[in-house]
């Protein structure tokens, strides 16, 4: 049985924050990944490896196993359902909060949406689901940046999007007006390899949550 546990980290910010963490457990990565073309690093553990990916491919390969573990923001596993594999972990990295947002000129809490809300987002699943459980029909956009833009510009009534200080959003001259889910990056655990190599990934999981409950 291959005894190595395979570790998929996400591209871009929140790679840095994973490392950090990692170090403060021990494992370091045998080369410095920011400044490298590779996809899949060895570490100073011979029995662990670091594999890394864009946001939204980290929980598929955790799920079909071709990584042991992940890490992962909420907001990409919200958007896929969350299930395939285990959360053991809040990570409590990558903090901030999925939100729907307006424009605040002219907005009244109490006056009724449009019959037929339009909503720009890129998290579709995510958004479809929020306003089904309000039993509130809506038609969404997709989009994949610039989400301030779609109010201002009447694309869309309402925006879902992650807010993290609301510093873009008051910069637009919109304001967050529900709250949808709480985001943070989470460790992943494929279900199988749980099973088949559970001391090691105990112990790491074990090991995380020491520096997390205590930072």
């Amino acid at each position: 049985m291959n005894n190595k546990i395979t570790l998929a980290l996400t591209k871009g910010r929140p790679l840095q924050d994973a490392l950090a963490l990692l170090s403060e457990i021990g494992i370091l990565p045998a080369e410095d990944i920011p400044k490298s073309r590779k996809l899949v690093f060895d570490t100073n553990q011979p029995n662990l490896q670091l594999m890394v990916l864009r946001s939204i491919d980290v929980a598929t390969y955790v799920e079909h196993g071709i990584a042991d573990m992940g890490m992962a923001g909420r907001d990409v596993l919200l958007e896929q359902g969350e299930q395939g594999y285990y959360q053991p972990l809040d990570l409590k990295i990558g903090v901030c909060d999925m939100m729907v947002a307006v424009l605040e000129e002219g907005y009244d809490p109490d006056r009724q949406n449009p019959s037929r809300l339009k909503v720009a987002t890129k998290f579709v699943n995510i958004a479809k689901r929020y306003y089904a459980e309000k039993g509130q029909q809506v038609d969404i956009i997709k989009l994949y940046g610039a989400m301030e833009l779609a109010p201002v510009t009447g694309l869309a009534h309402q925006i879902v999007d992650i807010v993290e200080t609301g510093n873009t959003l008051r910069a637009n001259g919109l304001i967050a007006i529900e709250h949808i889910a709480d985001i943070s990056t989470r460790l992943i655990v494929n279900k199988t390899s749980l099973k088949m190599k559970y001391e090691r990934i105990h112990q790491i999981t074990h090991d995380l949550s020491q520096v997390v409950s205590s930072s």
